[in-house]
């Protein structure tokens, strides 16, 4: 009998590429959608025809429609995957933030002890949660002084899953996320917005490009390869924690001089800095230490920043050009 999975947040980035290596695997997969009045399912319309693919119409931020439509699949995996991840909104809309990304999350794990399932649980937490980081690099073991309203919600979400793991022995396993991108990524998101732009401006539809800090640095990863790691959690017998990154530290200026690069542009050219756009706290450096991943799921990255870098600006070409 195949598995069933529900991923919550199935319509963006990362629960795309979920639920095409889940169908990939045989698994029934169930997805949560909020009502909209525009269509949002851009990124799963090549599978919506696959008759293991299901949605439902759930929210985080209304326990009961978890708690019935739990009831009615009992799932034997979930992906949390849900949240509000915009970390420059989450200083403009922090009690929002904090309902879904965080409240939702517990919301979740409740829904699963009061009906007692033994539904194994991932948990998406974030590297925002390091913020102000006490070392570099960052490792499961690293202290959280979160800097954004979204990365204090990930923390409280995380420590949630980690109370409900050794208070209720619930399988709940929580994947520390470093920056993962892919040409899925939502366009309000400084990588994707700086490939989209160079595309356009490439292609004569656009000049400038607005940009507020250029010297943070991150660790970028590519967001296919990222969902897998997730899967690889929850098939260990034991639940755990695990920091999912490159290992490698890139700044926002270094993506923004590959993209325009590869398109035969000079990117100082055409960007211009907004305040507006600055965090009011930035989190200046981000580097994860992916050993622990490594060695217990046997997983690693494989996809260069350079490489990721062109994979989005060609993508995004692509688009502009058709």
């Amino acid at each position: 009998m195949n598995k069933v999975a529900l991923v919550t947040g199935i319509t963006g980035q990362d629960g795309s590429y979920l639920a095409e290596l889940l169908l990939e695997k045989g698994y029934q997969v169930h997805g949560t959608v909020r009502r909209a009045s525009t269509i949002n399912t851009s990124r799963i319309d090549h599978i919506y025809d696959n008759p293991n693919l299901k949605l439902h119409y759930a929210d985080l931020a209304d326990g009961s429609s978890l708690v019935r439509l739990l009831a009615a699949i009992n799932p034997d995996e979930i992906y949390n995957l849900a949240a509000q991840a915009h970390v420059r909104v989450s200083f403009d809309c922090a009690e929002y933030t904090s309902d879904i990304t965080g409240i939702g999350a517990l919301r979740l794990f409740e829904s699963v002890r009061t009906l007692g399932l033994r539904t194994r649980i991932y948990q998406a937490s974030s590297s925002e949660m390091f913020g102000k980081v006490a070392h570099t690099p960052q490792t499961e073991d690293t202290p959280f002084y979160p800097r954004s309203p979204y990365g204090c919600a990930k923390a409280f979400a995380h420590y949630t899953a980690v109370n409900y793991r050794e208070s209720y022995d619930m399988h709940v396993s929580c994947g520390i996320l470093f920056n993962h991108e892919s040409p899925r990524r939502g366009e309000t998101f400084v990588t994707r917005k700086i490939t989209k732009a160079a595309a356009a401006i490439k292609a004569g539809k656009q000049d400038k490009l607005f940009l507020g800090n250029l010297n943070a640095k991150r660790d970028w990863g590519y967001a296919k390869e990222y969902v897998e790691a997730m899967w690889l959690m929850l098939q260990q017998d034991t639940p755990d924690d695990y920091v999912i990154a490159t290992g490698v530290t890139r700044t926002v200026q270094e993506f923004l001089e590959h993209s325009f690069e590869w398109l035969g542009l000079d990117w100082r050219n055409h960007v211009e800095h907004d305040p507006r756009l600055e965090r009011p706290a930035e989190v200046d450096l981000l580097l994860g230490n992916p050993d622990k991943a490594e060695r217990v799921l046997g997983w690693k990255p494989q996809t260069s920043f350079d490489s990721l870098a062109q994979l989005m600006v060609e993508s995004d070409w692509r688009n502009v050009t058709r």
